[in-house]
């Protein structure tokens, strides 16, 4: 007989909890060889439990979640469990585990309160399972009232052996391999435990022996389960992936004649007494080449495609009105400038002196750090000649 538990409508407010998880991790892990319950091993220095168990709370559905923990680790089990879990640590249970794992997941099952109606049986070690699957499987569990298991397609050619002799290949069209969680209606599924006659080597085998209907749902490559080192590897090099910063780079790159007759402007700075830059706008070939590598690093274009000549509301603009639009842009696409460099070249203005100036104003446009540098190119060229600027700037930018 199940034990006897308080309405989970009383746990937390909202709606009435009618799912729950739980989580099977009493296994000793033989074949990983680790030397501790495999559910207790660290993957990228995070046990795998405990990455189980915070998905569960990832999922916008109240789920209730028990963990079926190995008798001597209760203790430490329940405390981890409550970390995960903070304010909705009521809605969690640990119970210990079975002699084998038909009777861990029997103990789950008895361990669930009242008010519970579809369950998912998930296995500790499918810890890098992602939360659509979850709310994959028991979405298509709810509309369809039967069983439902995640399943990818067997893609190896598969053979049927008589010791090392190979009999006949097998056609793998009908052939899937099916992973965790896998979601019932809870009642039936106690129903189909309480009358079973042998082990089965998943829910789906036991439901079915039962009479019950199970149908599939696209599974994940994550969702593998993790046995042997091979597979531990695998996921700290999947998790440590997943955790590298996605970024992106655009270079943009801008060239002004002087013009003694236009006022001088660079990097968004007036320099007094020295000869300007043409351009329809205001010249400043840093600001444009800023835009520019901003543009590129979004892959949005350029300066001259979003903000062209033939625009009179640009004629004579300044330099900020470029970045700031390129910046709107960026923030449009969903992405967010994190640093800009930009080096000068030319022979004028001296920027030394106002170097942190420079950066300063750009960087309070752009809203991220800028950092500027200055050269000549030693007399070679339309810079060396003194009859331009030049200006070479790279962005980064990354999702917001």
């Amino acid at each position: 007989m199940a034990p006897q538990h308080d309405d989970t409508t009383a746990l937390l407010p909202g709606p009435r909890v009618s799912r729950a998880v739980v989580v099977v991790a009493a296994g000793s892990g033989t074949r990983l060889g680790i030397g501790d319950a495999k559910a207790f091993v660290p993957v990228a220095g995070e046990r795998m439990l405990t990455r189980a168990v915070r998905t569960v709370f990832t999922l916008a559905e109240p789920t209730f979640v028990v963990v079926v923990a190995p008798t001597a680790r209760l203790d430490e089990c329940r405390a981890l469990v409550a970390a995960v879990a903070g304010p909705a640590a009521a809605l969690t249970s640990v119970v210990a585990g079975g002699a084998d794992r038909h009777a861990s997941v029997q103990a789950g099952l008895d361990a669930l309160p009242d008010g519970i109606e579809w369950v998912g049986v998930h296995d500790a070690a499918r810890c890098l399972t992602p939360a659509a699957q979850f709310a994959a499987v028991f979405e298509r569990a709810e509309t369809t009232g039967d069983g439902v298991v995640p399943a990818l397609p067997v893609t190896d050619t598969v053979k049927r052996v008589e010791g090392d002799l190979v009999v006949e290949t097998v056609d793998r069209s009908a052939l899937v391999g099916v992973q965790t969680p896998q979601v019932f209606p809870l009642r039936a599924l106690r129903d189909a435990y309480a009358a079973a006659q042998r082990s089965e080597t998943d829910d789906a085998g036991v439901f079915r022996a039962a009479g019950g209907v199970v149908r599939t749902v696209p599974g994940h490559a994550d969702a593998f389960k993790i046995t042997t080192r091979w597979d531990l590897a695998r996921a700290e090099a999947i998790v440590a992936d997943s955790a590298l910063p996605t970024v992106r780079i655009g270079l943009g790159v801008d060239v002004h004649a002087f013009d003694d007759a236009s006022p001088c402007r660079v990097g968004l700075l007036d320099f007094p007494g020295q000869p300007g830059l043409s351009g329809h706008s205001d010249g400043d070939a840093v600001a444009h080449a800023v835009c520019d590598a901003l543009l590129s690093a979004g892959g949005l274009g350029d300066i001259g495609g979003r903000f062209g000549t033939s625009d009179p509301r640009y004629a004579g603009a300044s330099g900020d009105v470029f970045v700031r639009g390129a910046v709107e842009l960026l923030a449009a696409a969903g992405l967010v400038p994190t640093s800009v460099t930009v080096q000068v070249i030319g022979n004028r203005p001296r920027i030394g002196a106002r170097r942190t100036e420079m950066q300063d104003a750009l960087a309070a446009v752009v809203g991220a750090p800028v950092a500027v540098s200055g050269t000549t190119t030693d007399g070679l060229g339309l810079t060396g000649r003194g009859e331009g600027l030049a200006a070479i700037a790279t962005a980064v930018v990354r999702p917001a």
